[in-house]
């Protein structure tokens, strides 16, 4: 049996673990559920799995992303020439710093006009969420932090 250095090995069969999809090289990696707040790196690229930013995500890695990672993901649809988009740019960074249990990501529509595509958007911005790999909520406009936590947390309960 091998044991790579600095990896912590499951010391009992009680423990589990998720699947988390590094946002730098979607590389899928499995991390201890009571490790996910010590700040776990990417087995492959060693970059920051779980950043408290949101992250951009090119359209087309979009659906191994949210279908890799077992932690909820709220996905921002956005381009640069919306000003909507830009005012929810800080509030949409203000939510992703306050919830380390959700991954938070951009899509930039111009940039990944097939996920638009793929996931019918058809105003900007739009806020997705996935769970288990499947969208469970959208909704569209901009929104402050704490509007936008709340209809997380309210779309969560109810699934």
């Amino acid at each position: 049996m091998v044991f790579w250095p600095n990896v912590p090995r499951m010391e009992h069969a009680s423990e589990t673990a998720m699947n988390v999809v590094c946002p730098h090289c979607n590389t899928r990696n499995r991390v201890a559920d009571d490790r996910l707040g010590d700040a776990p790196k990417c087995g492959a690229c060693h970059q920051l799995l779980l950043p408290a930013a949101p992250m951009p995500v090119r359209g087309a890695v979009l659906p191994k992303f949210v279908a890799g990672t077992d932690l909820p993901v709220v996905v921002d649809f956005w381009a640069d020439w919306c000003g909507p988009c830009k005012m929810m740019a800080p509030e949409f960074a203000k939510a992703a710093a306050g919830r380390p249990d959700v991954r938070f990501v951009k899509v930039d529509t111009e940039d990944g006009p097939e996920a638009s595509t793929q996931y019918n958007i058809r105003s900007i911005p739009t806020m997705a969420l996935f769970r288990g790999g499947r969208e469970v909520a959208r909704v569209s406009g901009a929104m402050s932090a704490g509007q936008l936590l709340g209809w997380i947390d309210q779309q969560l309960q109810q699934r």
